[in-house]
């Protein structure tokens, strides 16, 4: 049995994308922008001008394009591209609002998945080593002085530690971690928006995300 492709308004197949291949293709093929809103202040007497979003809802229900205004770009920007970079802009401030929409942007356009440093393993390592013609040796310092029995005498002796760190730091990888967990969940928010909006014309976002946990 095989699967049609859904069909656009104008009687073409749709490009059937996942949520990631679909930023990809908006933000680094499409070169979309992000409108994201200005800062409101108080003492603002000219009101607040309406969001990109606004524009596409009210193009939506008009059911087509409105051509014109001041400024004219060179390169045309897929309508749905629009639509997309509209819906990362949405992202609301529980999931990271403005500061996750230009991460998921940015990441989009580098064709680039949050790093969660696979692979990652804590090593307990010296803080600093030193090499000559016997090899490689930690460096070591002075952390106490003891009074020893030695032959029958009393010896002062120097107690000698070797600082270490953890490379790379749990704590390190943790945050590494929670951020792909979180640019994660920003994702299914955008692609659940894009799916119940309907206001792609000539792309279809399906049901596949990336691995929750890729390191479990």
């Amino acid at each position: 049995m095989t699967m049609q492709r859904p069909i656009s308004r104008d009687g073409r197949q749709k490009r059937v994308l996942g949520v990631q291949a679909l930023l990809d293709w908006a933000f680094r093929i499409e070169k979309a922008q992000l409108e994201l809103p200005a800062p409101r202040r108080e003492s603002d007497e000219e009101g607040f001008g309406f969001g990109l979003e606004y524009v596409l809802l009210q193009r939506a229900q008009l059911g087509c394009k409105i051509d014109g205004g001041k400024y004219k770009t060179l390169c045309h920007t897929n309508e749905d591209a629009e639509v997309v970079a509209a819906t990362v802009a949405g992202i609301p401030d529980s999931l990271g609002g403005i500061c996750m929409a230009i991460h998921v942007a940015e990441l989009a356009r580098a064709g680039l998945t949050p790093d969660w440093i696979p692979g990652a393993v804590p090593r307990c390592i010296p803080v600093e080593t030193r090499r000559n013609q016997h090899g490689e040796r930690a460096i070591t310092e002075v952390v106490g002085v003891e009074r020893v029995l030695y032959r029958g005498r009393w010896r002062s002796v120097e107690v000698l530690a070797c600082p270490v760190i953890w490379r790379p730091h749990p704590q390190q990888i943790d945050e590494a971690r929670r951020g792909y967990q979180d640019w994660w969940r920003a994702l299914d928010w955008v692609r659940d928006g894009l799916a119940a909006g309907g206001m792609l014309r000539e792309v279809e976002v399906t049901d596949a995300m990336p691995k929750v946990r890729p390191w479990g």
